[in-house]
């Protein structure tokens, strides 16, 4: 079970970025795309096949993903995050401070 989804809000601790927070875009193995994280500027050529215009784009680059933190709304920071197995036989993330669902 990966500690980090598609879908979650995290913050980022380390690099250029660090403090800011958004929402997982998409995660490719051990890297994730965070919406409005680590935005670059990137050259692209124009392709009229896909009705694309060509020129400076800024978008969002990939973060490895031992990089970020999900967000705890009640603490309000970013924190660590585990997997508890429940008696039922089912698997939750926790964090690891409050051990609370992250879910929940």
């Amino acid at each position: 079970m990966n500690r980090i989804k598609k879908g979650d809000e995290v913050v980022v601790i380390t690099g250029k970025s660090k403090g800011q927070r958004g929402e997982v875009i998409r995660i490719a193995g051990d890297r994730v795309v965070v919406s409005n994280v680590n935005l670059i500027k990137r050259h692209t050529k124009p392709n009229p096949q896909a009705n694309q215009p060509g020129g400076i784009v800024e978008r969002e680059a990939a973060i490895h993903i031992s990089n970020v933190q999900l967000f705890n709304p009640a603490s309000g920071k970013g924190e660590r995050v585990g997997v508890k197995t429940l008696e039922d036989g089912r698997r939750i993330r926790v964090f690891r401070s409050s051990q609370t669902a992250v879910d929940a």
